[in-house]
């Protein structure tokens, strides 16, 4: 839908006040230099006399300017395409007037999400929630549907002529966790990847600080949690864990490619951020969210924000014309499926948000929500095939809201409401579509790895080639002596002399250590001693004779003949108590000596 803007541009009655900061250069407030200026125009055109134009101008400074409310429809967006025009054409010929705009804005969209975020904000004013924004963007174009700057832009006492969408640099909580789960499936992993949920500490790059130790919103631990489910769910110490995987540099440099601009990789941004920045210890606007999360919708293209279709003169001659440029790539369409799946997954929400919260629609929309830990911005972006909604609520001085439960009582109802409105004005929300890099395959449940021993498994999408192979080293049977809670060693179970037991061995790297300790190893063990469920506890003894030795003869073959006198041999030994060496001899000779327990080699054999 277009809407077109006839100029004149009506003016600013205060928008560039001392909370928006526009100046000249000699810090003169811009709103009065453009109060002036159209005041000089008045006497040029003869709609004031000389004596009139003096006297207001003598009073200037204690003249009270009123914002005409009526004549101003989407306050934000006109201004934010004002300044576009400026740039474009330059100050005085917008405001001589006579342009013709046609624009991005959904007028019967905008409307309702203006009077959704004022509505939603009155509801949770005792909870010291003052403002809200909303932005909607088509995301094949970019093309901006809607903008809404704050809950009223006519009212001084939030500051509503500030635009929180386009100028708001907020912090955005957990809302960035897509992009480093994106990272991640991008090298290789899959959602049914799995990740230790469990205390952490993290080593900082400066030896004489604390090791960093995130907690979880709720303060519990879930062990072995896949990614579906850790993204789903918003954990935290499991999106830390990734990006210590991944790399903070990696992950600036997806963000910044998708269109966060306020998360350049720079040597600056570097030393700034850390492994926090993934749970939103960054800043950021909600247009360059919005914007950037369009790359998931589309499919993996980046797309920049547009809001200008047309300008022609008072002639009617066109002075410039919009036309769609296909962006670039900045994630594999694999990877846009996944995320996208994921985040549209209720099932994957359930651990934090419940089966009926109000992220579920019902319908192919994914969304994440991200609460500041300071309770200072609480934020919600969802979008379908077609559509992206993003919602911020706080107050625009920065002081935090007295509480709001993990994105579901701020942010999400605003995003709730103008997801539906849009999706009954007609914007779809169709299946995603399954890229053909992708399959479904049948996983254990706990792992990841292929569903193996009869344990329960699960269906879930991957890249093709990701899936590991077996054996699982996570989720799997151990070899016990028979009756003992000790492992079998290898000469009993080379004679069959042992029992199986199911057992969940969970054992992490820890990629930020400086000292060599492995701080993940620690923080698992920790948790897995408070466990009740055995089959966390795996036993590190082994039973029986530790001078039991089992020798395996692998080649040469048993009643092989063999033409070649240069014999492969292959032999694997071992024991309860280990094999320092391997001697082997042939007609009571000795041929070879290896201090391992396996030998692989040739020897001359008459």
């Amino acid at each position: 839908t277009e809407s077109v803007i006839l100029a004149g541009l009506p003016q600013r009655p205060s928008a560039y006040s001392p909370l928006t900061g526009r100046t000249d250069a000699d810090g003169e407030p811009l709103w009065k230099l453009r109060s002036k200026g159209v005041l000089r125009r008045m006497l040029e055109d003869e709609l004031i006399t000389q004596p009139e134009y003096d006297e207001v101008l003598a009073n200037f400074e204690t003249i009270e300017f009123t914002a005409g409310r009526s004549d101003i429809q989407a306050p934000h967006f006109v201004f934010y395409v004002q300044d576009q025009l400026e740039e474009m054409f330059g100050e005085d010929l917008v405001e001589r007037g006579g342009l013709k705009v046609t624009t991005t804005l959904d007028l019967e969209l905008q409307e309702q999400a203006q009077q959704i975020v004022a509505e939603e904000i009155e509801k949770v004013e005792d909870l010291n929630i003052t403002n809200g924004s909303a932005m909607v963007v088509d995301p094949e174009t970019g093309e901006i549907l809607s903008m809404v700057g704050s809950r009223d832009y006519f009212n001084s006492d939030i500051g509503g002529q500030f635009n929180v969408a386009v100028d708001g640099f907020r912090q955005p909580g957990s809302s960035l966790k897509p992009i480093t789960y994106l990272t991640m499936i991008e090298q290789g992993f899959m959602p049914a990847t799995m990740i230790a949920d469990t205390p952490t500490q993290f080593a900082t790059s400066d030896a004489d600080e604390q090791p960093y130790e995130p907690k979880n919103y709720d303060g519990n631990f879930r062990g072995p949690v896949s990614i579906r489910n850790s993204l789903g769910s918003s954990l935290n110490i499991p999106a830390v864990k990734a990006l210590a995987t991944v790399g903070v540099e990696t992950f600036l440099r997806q963000a910044y490619s998708m269109g966060l601009t306020s998360l350049e990789p720079t040597p600056e941004n570097m030393k700034r951020f850390g492994l926090a920045v993934t749970l939103g210890g960054a800043e950021v606007t909600l247009q360059d969210s919005v914007v950037a999360y369009s790359s998931f919708a589309n499919g993996g293209r980046k797309v920049e924000p547009v809001s200008i279709l047309k300008v022609e003169d008072v002639d009617g001659r066109t002075l410039f014309e919009h036309r769609d440029v296909e962006g670039p790539r900045v994630m594999s369409e694999e990877g846009a499926f996944l995320i996208n799946h994921i985040l549209s997954d209720n099932n994957a929400r359930l651990i934090a948000f419940g089966a009926n919260s109000l992220l579920n629609l019902g319908r192919p929309v994914a969304v994440k929500t991200g609460t500041t830990n300071d309770q200072r911005d609480n934020w919600t972006i969802g979008w379908s095939q077609e559509v992206v909604v993003g919602a911020w609520v706080g107050n625009n001085d920065n002081s935090p809201m007295t509480r709001v439960a993990s994105g579901i009582t701020g942010a999400s109802p605003i995003w709730r409401r103008i997801m539906l409105a849009a999706l009954d004005s007609g914007y779809g929300a169709p299946e995603w579509t399954i890229p053909d890099g992708v399959e479904q395959v049948e996983l254990d449940a706990i792992s990841g790895y292929p569903a193996h021993d009869g344990f329960p498994s699960k269906i879930d999408y991957a890249v093709k080639g990701t899936v590991p192979s077996l054996p699982d080293p996570i989720h799997a049977k151990t070899k016990l002596c028979r009756g003992e809670d000790k492992l079998a060693n290898e000469a009993r179970i080379a004679v069959g002399d042992y029992d199986e037991r199911e057992f969940i061995v969970l054992t992490e790297e820890d990629p930020v250590s400086q000292d060599g300790k492995n701080r993940w190893q620690e923080g698992i063990d920790a948790w897995v001693q408070g466990q009740d469920d055995s089959r966390y506890k795996v036993p590190t003894e082994y039973c029986g004779d530790n001078e039991d030795i089992s020798v395996d003869l692998r080649q040469p073959e048993n009643e092989k003949k063999y033409d070649n006198t240069d014999i492969e041999i292959e032999v694997i030994a071992g024991s309860g108590a280990g094999i320092e060496k391997i001697e082997i001899f042939a007609n009571g000779d000795l041929k070879e000596t290896v201090n391992s327990r396996q030998y692989k080699g040739k020897i001359n054999l008459p």
